[in-house]
This record gives C-alpha cells, structure tokens and sequence, in this order.
C-alpha cells in the first residue's frame, strides 16, 4: 500500500469519525436517546410491578405451605398418640 493510500483513509476514517460524532450529538439524536431511555424506564416499571406480584404470590404460597406442614404435623402426633394409647391399653 503506498503512502498516499495510507494517508487518505485515515483523512476519510477521521472526517467520517467527525462526521458520526456530530451526528450523535445532534438534537435529533439527542430527542432518540430520551425517547429509548423514557422506554427504557417504563420497561422497569413494568418489570417491577410483575416482580412485586410473583413476590406476593411466593410469600402466600410459603405460608400456605407451613400452614399445611403444621396440620399434617399435628395429624401425625395426634395418630402417635393414639397408638401409644391403643398399645399401653391392650398390655
């Protein structure tokens, strides 16, 4: 590659690298960036709010867990104890 080819892509890389920084910093592109953030941001309040509900969900569905290990805890002491009772009264 000779010298002068060499030279003109890096005048044509630089003026486009100015060219593409001026245009990203317009006020066009300036409007696109709060627009895409502004739908960024309802995004996450979307995500929240769906979070918040599984969260809810979860936390019902544990303590109607512990609710039903505690009753069926209670079912099996109560028939313990029966079967302590019907052994000790056949002695």
């Amino acid at each position: 590659m000779s010298l002068y080819s060499k030279l003109a892509l890096f005048v044509g890389g630089t003026l486009f690298g100015s060219v593409g920084i001026k245009l990203l910093s317009s006020k066009d592109a300036k409007k696109a960036y709060v627009h895409a953030t502004a739908a960024g941001l309802r995004m996450k309040d979307y995500v929240m709010e769906n979070v918040t509900t599984v969260q809810e969900n979860a936390a019902d569905i544990l303590a109607s867990a512990k609710d039903l290990n505690e009753a069926r805890a209670q079912k099996e002491a109560k028939e313990a104890e029966e079967a302590q009772l019907d052994s000790l009264q056949e002695k």
